[in-house]
């Protein structure tokens, strides 16, 4: 059970989150995801999860590996929101968290009560549409909010025109 959202109260922003990793189809959720809360004065919400990896080395070595995984989080959410503010114009907020990636954003979802709309790309690959998206058609794994699937394929002009 979600904790009621609080965006439409007085102070408070509905938040569109949108998800950071290395699939070809996190650009496009990005991109909706942010012209989405540009055109309803809303904010956008980037959050990066570094899966947990095999992290029990000896000490110093385990150390090395978070912080390179930290910095991989922090230079991709710096690239996307670089991008943001050059192409759409607005400032968005950053998470980085460690986890399962389901986890982590019903964590967050939880914890931010301003979020209200989880926006995920569909990729066009044989594979399937990507372990996010697959991951909401798995039996129990749906997030507590609406979320909103864009097609890997839709162009700038055609999510402009959309959000």
């Amino acid at each position: 059970m979600v904790s009621k959202r609080l965006s439409r109260e007085a102070g408070h922003r509905r938040k569109f989150l949108a998800i950071i990793d290395d699939t070809p189809e996190c650009e496009r959720a990005v991109a909706y995801a942010s012209r989405r809360a540009r055109s309803t004065s809303g904010v956008l919400v980037l959050l990066y999860v570094i899966e947990p990896g095999d992290f029990k080395h000896w000490l110093g070595v385990e150390k090395i590996m978070r912080q390179e995984a930290m910095d991989t989080a922090q230079a991709a959410l710096a690239n996307f929101a670089g991008r943001v503010r050059e192409e759409v114009g607005i400032e968005p907020e950053l998470v980085v968290r460690e986890g399962k990636p389901a986890d982590e954003i019903h964590k967050l979802i939880e914890e931010d009560q301003d979020i209200a709309i989880l926006v995920l790309a569909a990729g066009n690959a044989k594979e399937g549409p990507g372990p996010l998206v697959a991951s909401i058609a798995g039996k129990g794994a749906a997030f507590p909010i609406p979320v909103t699937v864009v097609p890997q394929s839709l162009s700038d002009e055609d999510i402009e025109s959309l959000a």
